[in-house]
């Protein structure tokens, strides 16, 4: 059995069509083209604007002109990762899915279906004969796990509809109303590259397996995070063995909680046996720490092929404590939502290269001010080890509207449907609703979808029997929608 004899087949089938498509963030030009090419084949007008998000139209069924606009809307890029083990190129080649019981999910790598499964939902209702509804568009926007820049480059006007609904929630009977903002913070250490002197040996110490995650939805599961790990390895290796850095390297992306990395260090002869009493000790107490959030963590330390550069001791010995200085997870919960995290930074990026160790972070919190005191934080952090310290990327939350007609239909079709209350919550993960919203305040805003776990991870997995609620659960939506 694969994807394609599931039901509802209108859904999957336009899912599997997208897997098909490589669409990793900045890179959306084959499934803006593939979009393109759906629409003139279903008879869909469908359009790409300037900046590159795609919108669809479809008018009225018979009956329903006089319903509300409603707008249906996904991004069409993925978080392109994979395991160390896995040959896989998201720019060539498509992403192999597997049932595996009741989810589905890839083989080896990121399943995408944050958001494909979304953007799906909305073609297969491009694409129905059957369904009843007003007015629908749909909105499509690209490079939104990267800065959510097709959101921010929408221009105001364009779309006509007022109610706007978000596919690209992650847990089946639940109600979105509102998100977290973010902001990225960069930090970059400048450092001069020595020859390797006589008499060192090389090492690597690497590691792999860990649980990694959404740095939104996964940041309260308090799973390791490798760029710790890293420098709490190598700030004794430059202590107490006098160990020389070449490199460190650890995680991929900027919203995903980084799940392996390593470090080469050029370490005397005669310190070896005890740097690999140090090595084992940390490992020992890091499997202990994380025997339950995250037990999976793979270590090496071992010798490789002599490195002939090393980085300048003192930026590298800043840089290291500056990393383990820095904030890594859940800040603040929230104080009127029990069990939500309301601010939260995830160390998520460190490399070296042309003579510049940068390390990424990316902040988040439902509350602005919060936010911007987290990224002070991490200024003088950074800063007091020698290092300069820039934002990008900042956007607000998204305030709930719960006293909204809209919100209140909604609420009743699911209960019609399902005979139980859908759970209200908003997410620390950030939704292009809070971009959205501030450029066509007129709208009414939620954001629902199927369960998926593990999204921005190898994990990532989507539940089958949800994805035919939510399917149902859209269709009665767009049935429902007030007159105008």
């Amino acid at each position: 059995m694969t994807i394609n004899d599931l039901e509802p087949k209108i859904v999957w089938s336009n899912f599997y069509g997208l897997t098909r498509v490589p669409r990793p963030s900045k890179h959306e030009e084959q499934v803006q083209e593939y979009l393109l090419q759906w629409g003139k084949e279903h008879g869909v007008e469908t359009i790409k604007d300037e900046t590159g998000n795609i919108i669809m139209r479809k008018p009225a069924t018979p009956g329903y002109e006089n319903r509300r606009g409603i707008i249906l809307q996904g991004h069409m890029d993925m978080v392109p990762q994979k395991n160390a083990d896995v040959e896989h190129d998201f720019l060539k080649d498509p992403i192999e899915t597997e049932i595996d019981g009741e989810w589905v999910t890839a083989k080896g790598t990121t399943l995408g279906a944050d958001d494909g499964i979304g953007v799906a939902y909305a073609l297969a209702v491009m694409e129905s004969k059957d369904i009843k509804h007003g007015p629908v568009e749909v909105l499509v926007t690209y490079d939104e796990e990267t800065g959510m820049t097709g959101a921010k480059s929408l221009k105001p006007g364009v779309l006509k509809g007022d109610i706007f609904l978000n596919i690209d929630s992650e847990m089946e009977g639940e109600l979105c109303i509102g998100c977290a903002g973010g902001l990225d913070g960069h930090a970059t250490f400048e450092y001069k590259e020595l020859d390797a002197p006589e008499g060192y040996v090389t090492y690597q110490f690497a590691l792999k397996g860990l649980h990694g995650g959404h740095s939104g939805m996964d940041i309260s599961l308090y799973y390791a995070n490798a760029n710790k790990i890293l420098a709490r390895v190598l700030l004794p290796l430059i202590e107490k063995c006098g160990a020389k850095v070449a490199d460190i390297t650890g995680g991929s992306l900027r919203n995903a909680i980084p799940f392996e990395g390593s470090a080469i260090v050029l370490l005397p002869q005669e310190k070896v046996a005890e740097a690999e009493e140090i090595v084992a000790e940390i490992v020992k107490n890091v499997k202990f720490e994380t025997q339950y959030s995250d037990p999976n963590g793979i270590y090496k330390f071992e010798k490789v092929a002599d490195a002939s550069k090393y980085m300048e001791e003192k930026v590298v010995l800043n840089a290291v404590k500056a990393i383990l200085a820095c904030p890594h997870g859940v800040c603040k919960m929230s104080d009127s939502m029990p069990g939500l995290t309301e601010t939260s930074t995830n160390l998520a990026i460190v490399r070296c290269k042309d003579g510049k160790l940068t390390v990424d972070s990316l902040m988040r919190s439902a509350v602005d001010s919060s936010k911007v005191f987290l990224s002070e934080q991490l200024r003088s952090t950074f800063e007091l080890a020698g290092a300069t310290y820039t934002t990008s990327g900042g956007y607000s939350g998204w305030v709930p509207k719960p006293e909204t007609p809209s919100y209140q239909t909604v609420k009743k079709v699911y209960k019609e449907l399902f005979g139980h209350d859908m759970k209200v919550m908003a997410t620390h993960g950030g939704l292009e609703c809070a971009i959205l919203g501030a450029k066509y305040p007129n709208w009414d805003m939620i954001s629902v979808g199927p369960t998926i776990m593990h999204p921005h991870s190898p994990d990532e997995k989507v539940k089958i029997d949800t994805v035919a609620h939510c399917w149902e659960f859209v269709k009665g939506i767009l049935e429902a929608v007030p007159e105008k």
